[in-house]
């Protein structure tokens, strides 16, 4: 799927669904679901829900109720990897909640391998980027049968808070030729893990996104573009295929103990 993917999608609300079954919705406001992978399947358990996904940002669904004091229903949806989630829909009039930030299901493959990846120490260099105190940088590249994992780390060396807007994943032509338009190949995320929300002053953090395999073309480049909401501390991030070859090998591993290296 190659269209232009605004994956990382982080909201000022901190609400996280930990174990959530049950979602409240209204007909003149619009609740939001924000799941851990891009949306496969929507499957509405009756017409009084609305659903709507958006193309820019497949992570997202949009929910409304269709008309008041329906009765209860489910919701069910099916991730790009394979993990199905499922909700319990009430009509509330004024929901206190609007935006749902739905965790990813424990003892998902994707999940095992890059929550074993966090804690990694640095595998890479020479893939950074700063602006006015606030450093990205990718600390290790993984490969696991068809996904690459990356290590990404961010700090806030500023005495103000970093709310990141989005992120943007796509290889391009290194160099532009006069008169020729850019083509731009854009990477959907399978899984995002670790999602800070804010970078506060003087913190942290670490995060692992998992793609896709892939390899570069002579004279292209990776881009890893992270923007600011509201803000000009806007980083972007270089990778070449030589950086990409530089891949750690992980090992097969159940969820009966064998660990990631």
């Amino acid at each position: 799927m190659k269209q232009l993917i605004f994956f990382f999608i982080l909201c000022i609300a901190i609400f996280r669904v930990a174990a959530q079954t049950t979602i409240c919705i209204t007909t003149d406001k619009t609740s939001s679901l924000v799941f851990p992978s891009p949306i496969l399947h929507v499957d509405r358990g009756a017409k009084a829900i609305l659903v709507q996904g958006i193309k820019d940002a497949p992570h997202v669904l949009l929910v409304k109720a269709a008309a008041k004091n329906f009765s209860e229903t489910n919701l069910s949806v099916v991730t790009i990897d394979g993990t199905v989630y499922s909700f319990a829909v009430r009509y509330l009039s004024q929901p206190e909640e609007q935006v749902y930030h739905v965790a990813v299901k424990k003892n998902s493959p994707l999940q095992n391998y890059a929550t074993g990846i966090l804690d990694n120490p640095q595998t890479i260099k020479g893939i950074r980027d700063s602006k006015w105190d606030m450093v990205a940088e990718v600390t290790g590249i993984y490969i696991q049968s068809d996904v690459l994992y990356f290590q990404l780390h961010l700090t806030n060396n500023s005495p103000i808070d970093f709310e990141p807007e989005l992120i943007r994943l796509f290889i391009r032509d290194r160099k532009k030729a006069n008169r020729t338009a850019v083509q731009e190949q854009e990477l959907s995320p399978l899984l995002i893990t670790a999602n800070p929300g804010v970078i506060k002053a003087m913190t942290s953090h670490t995060l692992v996104i998992a793609v896709q395999k892939f390899t570069i073309p002579d004279a292209k480049q990776m881009l890893m573009q992270l923007m600011e909401k509201n803000g000009g501390r806007h980083l972007q991030l270089k990778i070449t295929n030589k950086k990409l070859m530089q891949s750690i090998l992980l090992q097969d591993y159940t969820d009966k103990g064998n660990s990631i290296p």
